[in-house]
């Protein structure tokens, strides 16, 4: 019986590369959204998935939407939280609704979709938890103080859920992805884009095909003994210690 994959944030950008290569994979995929109907259901007709609109920092909302995930799929075995929005601005200009914001969705989001999955995942011995972070979890970034602490905050989490839960089969990682080549990155100016790749050591952006493999491989078999793990994916644009 195949397994079944929860992405949230699945149906633009890196979460879309991610619902459809583990649709590949061979997993049953629900790739949850926010607020774009038409990217979803575009999403849903060209992979064959199934989508599911919910707010991911919301705890009720949440949890209604794995009740319907389970009903028409199954149990979560596998759970992809990559959703995340940014409310950019520098801290003496940021306002308490951009930092409560980007805090709730990039980062609570995390403790709903686990704490709603990982009882059942404890119960059948198995599971996958991958959290998508940032390259600026890891570095900081100006202008990004709310989006940096969220993404550092992701890494803290991994590391710890990790160890509470490595002796009951269930693995949690973290992968923090560089500057890739979305609709996000792509609407930057010029410019600005040129200055970003000049620090990139491979010369160019990532795609998000790139990072669906880094999660292809740790939602697998074959990542069993990779638990509590910080997998960088930015072409060598920094490299933790």
């Amino acid at each position: 019986m195949s397994k079944v994959a929860l992405v949230t944030g699945g149906t633009r950008g890196i979460g879309r590369a991610i619902s459809e290569r583990l649709a590949k994979d061979g997993y049953k995929v629900a790739a949850n959204y926010a607020g774009n109907d038409e990217a979803a259901a575009r999403c849903a007709e060209e992979l064959g998935i199934k989508v599911y609109k919910w707010d991911v920092g919301d705890y009720d909302a949440c949890a209604r939407g794995i009740d319907a995930v389970t009903g028409e799929l199954g149990a979560v075995d596998i759970l992809v939280n990559n959703a995340g929005i940014t409310r950019d601005a520098t801290l003496h200009k940021m306002t308490r609704e951009q930092w409560d914001d980007v805090i709730r969705v990039d980062l609570t989001s995390a403790f709903n979709l686990c704490r709603l999955t990982i009882e059942g995942m404890r119960e059948r011995n198995h599971g996958r938890i991958i959290n998508i972070s940032s390259i600026n979890g890891q570095k900081g970034q100006v202008g990004q103080v709310n989006y940096s602490a969220a993404k550092a905050g992701l890494i803290g989490f991994t590391k710890a859920l990790a160890q509470e839960n490595a002796r009951k089969g269930v693995t949690v990682n973290v992968i923090c992805p560089g500057y890739i080549d979305t609709e996000m990155v792509a609407a930057v100016p010029a410019k600005v884009l040129e200055s970003i790749i000049a620090t990139i050591p491979v010369g160019r952006l990532g795609k998000a095909e790139e990072i669906a493999a880094c999660v292809s491989f740790l939602a697998g078999s074959d990542a069993g003994f990779i638990t509590g793990a910080t997998l960088t994916a930015n072409g060598g644009q920094f490299i933790a210690g």
